[in-house]
C-alpha cells in the first residue's frame, strides 16, 4: 500500500508539471461555454453521450501521453527494476486519472443543469467508464514509442470504444449495442438524469464491471510483454 500512495504521489505530480490539468481546466471551461448555447431547453438527453465522449480525453489519451513520456524519459526502464509491480503501476494512473475525469465531468454538469441529477448512478458511470478507457489505453499505447506513431493508429481504436455514442445521438437502438462495455456505462449515466429499468442498471454495473476485470488482465499482460520485458533486454 505504501509503493501504491508513493507511486499516486509521482503521478499527481507529474500530471500537474506536464499541464494535464490545465488542459482539463480548460476543457471544462469549453465544454461549458459551447454547450450552455445550445437551444435546447432540456439538455439531459445530450449529457451521457457528451460526458462519456469528454472522459476520453482525460483517461485514454493522458494514459497514453503520460506512458510515452516516461518512456521518452527513461524512468519506465528505472522502475521495472524497483520493487514496485505492474498492477502498482497501472492502478495508480487508473486511479488517478478517472479521479480526474470524475470531478471534472461532474462540474461540467453541474454547471449546465445543476443539481438536477442523480449523482452515484453518474458517479458510477463516470468511474467505470474511466477505468476501462484508462486500460484499453494501456493496451493500445505500449505498442509504440512516439506521439506521432502512436496518433493515427489510436484514431481507429477510440471510433471502437466509442460506437454506441454515434448511434445514441440519431437515437438507434439494437441488442447488439448490449455487446459493447460502453452501452453499460452509457445507460448508467443516462439514469443519473431519466429512470431506467432495473434490469438495465444492474446490468450497466455488472457487465461493465466484468469488461474492467479483462481488461485489466490483458493491460497487464500487454505492459509486461511490451515494456518489462523490453527493458529487460534493454538492460542486459
Amino acid at each position: 500500500m505504501r509503493r501504491l500512495l508513493a507511486t499516486v504521489r509521482c503521478d499527481v505530480t507529474l500530471q500537474l508539471r506536464h499541464g494535464f490539468y490545465y488542459a482539463t481546466a480548460f476543457v471544462l471551461i469549453f465544454c461549458v461555454v459551447v454547450v450552455s448555447r445550445i437551444p435546447s431547453g432540456d439538455l439531459s438527453w445530450l449529457l451521457p453521450a457528451l460526458l462519456l465522449g469528454n472522459l476520453l480525453l482525460n483517461t485514454f489519451y493522458f494514459i497514453g501521453g503520460l506512458i510515452l513520456l516516461e518512456k521518452g524519459e527513461g524512468t519506465l526502464e528505472a522502475q521495472v527494476v524497483t520493487p514496485l509491480r505492474t498492477w502498482e503501476y497501472l492502478a495508480s494512473k487508473v486511479a488517478t486519472l478517472t479521479l480526474l475525469g470524475l470531478v471534472e465531468n461532474t462540474v461540467i454538469v453541474t454547471l449546465l443543469v445543476g443539481l438536477g441529477f442523480n449523482l452515484p448512478p453518474l458517479a458510477a458511470s463516470l468511474v467505470l467508464t474511466g477505468a476501462l478507457y484508462c486500460l484499453a489505453g494501456v493496451i493500445v499505447v505500449v505498442r509504440y514509442h512516439s506521439i506521432n506513431e502512436y496518433l493515427m493508429p489510436s484514431v481507429l481504436y477510440t471510433s471502437i470504444l466509442l460506437a454506441p455514442l454515434l448511434s445514441y445521438l440519431p437515437q438507434w437502438d439494437t441488442w447488439l449495442l448490449y455487446l459493447h462495455p460502453l452501452q453499460a456505462t452509457l445507460l448508467l449515466a443516462q439514469s443519473a438524469f431519466h429512470p431506467v429499468a432495473r434490469w438495465q442498471a444492474i446490468y450497466g454495473v455488472l457487465y461493465s464491471t466484468l469488461w474492467i476485470g479483462l481488461l485489466a488482465y490483458f493491460s497487464r499482460r500487454a505492459f509486461v510483454r511490451f515494456i518489462v520485458a523490453g527493458a529487460g533486454r534493454k538492460l542486459r
